[in-house]
């Protein structure tokens, strides 16, 4: 036993040679089997610092609904649906998608702190897919997310999106611009313009989350996928920043997007498709508004009962009017008060009117 003994001691003095002669020659062979390395780049330890100034003013919202039983009186909550929000202001003011919280009956905030608060609607823009929400929570909980400048975006920065796709909390995705510029439909098939395409995967439960720079800035709010399947297919869409940033004035102060009007009526398109005329044809003007008081005219009809198209509008300012959505999208860009240079074609002959626009009727 003593000799068992002694031969024990004799290899473990002979292997702790081995290492250490190991040691002089490649020290970090050993250092990686007694300490694990940190292997962090420039750009993962940037991931890492936005996601973690973030992701505490981003939360879950969850939509429900009352339903009364089928066979019974009985009225329950039932879920309609979740996405992603975050926290505007230190006020509660939470900014999120309007297919998020449409058809709710009430909606439930879930701040990073695992709190839940009950959200009031303060204002709605479904044509550019944006909800404005407020809880009652304690300042100390509402960290704000700075805001960026969407304009300073070009193809190829890099972008992160935090949300909850799947229902999975505070998940990050990180990627690229794909692309400035883009065009998509919103819930009220209008036309939302200058969309960011990106390259982060976004996923169901993403809507309504922050899209971020590398400086943790917000840039955009996630709002579609593009993918057959219903998951993400690389080609995700937000809203710029620098739109929301007009858009939440107005939803504090009016409950709704402030459009200014010219005072008509229009044909829908599906009209003016059939009567195969290129631009809005104008239905009726309103007495006393922009449109009546520069000369313009609706559709008339002659003794014999033939009808005629009156002011069919072509263009705002020089930018080509197509559609509906094209006219609404012009007048978007304009204030009430603004004047403005309509452009009509009326008996094949193209008149310029000058024109004060008014803000709509309450």
């Amino acid at each position: 036993m003593r000799i068992f003994g002694a031969t024990l001691v004799v290899i473990a003095v002979t292997v702790g040679i081995f290492v250490s002669a190991t040691n002089k020659e490649n020290p970090t062979a050993i250092a990686t089997a007694e300490t694990t390395p940190v292997f962090l780049t420039n750009d993962e330890q940037n991931n890492i610092s936005v996601f973690k100034s973030a992701s505490p003013s981003v939360v879950f919202v969850t939509n429900t609904q009352l339903r009364r039983q089928r066979f019974s009186l009985n009225v329950m909550e039932i879920p309609r649906g979740s996405g992603t929000g975050f926290i505007w202001d230190e006020s509660g003011l939470i900014v999120t998608n309007f297919h998020v919280v449409q058809g709710a009956n009430k909606i439930t905030i879930e701040l990073q702190s695992n709190k839940s608060y009950q959200a009031t609607v303060v204002g709605s823009a479904p044509e550019k897919d944006i909800a404005l929400l407020k809880i009652d929570a304690p300042n100390e909980d509402l960290q704000p997310l700075p805001l960026g400048d969407s304009t300073s975006l070009a193809v190829g920065r890099k972008v992160l999106a935090i949300g909850n796709p799947f229902a999975l909390d505070t998940t990050l995705t990180v990627g690229v611009v794909s692309a400035l510029g883009r065009e998509i439909k919103s819930i009220t098939n209008r036309t939302i313009k200058n969309v960011i395409q990106t390259d982060a995967a976004i996923n169901p439960g993403n809507s309504g989350g922050p899209l971020l720079n590398s400086n943790g800035q917000l840039v955009g709010v996630n709002t579609a996928i593009y993918s057959p399947t219903g998951a993400s297919a690389g080609i995700g869409f937000a809203i710029p920043v620098n739109a929301v940033k007009v858009i939440i004035p107005q939803l504090i102060e009016h409950g709704k997007l402030i459009r200014p009007v010219l005072g008509i009526e229009t044909l829908t398109d599906y009209w003016t498709r059939r009567l195969r005329v290129k631009g809005v044809a104008i239905l009726s003007v309103r007495e006393g508004l922009p449109a009546a008081k520069a000369g313009m005219v609706g559709v008339r009809e002659d003794r014999r009962g033939k009808i005629h198209l009156g002011d069919v509008i072509i263009a705002i300012n020089g930018q080509n009017v197509i559609n509906e959505d094209s006219l609404l999208n012009q007048l978007e860009q304009f204030s009430p008060g603004d004047n403005v240079k309509v452009t009509t074609l009326k008996d094949e002959k193209i008149h310029n009117y000058n024109v004060q626009l008014v803000a709509p009727a309450e």
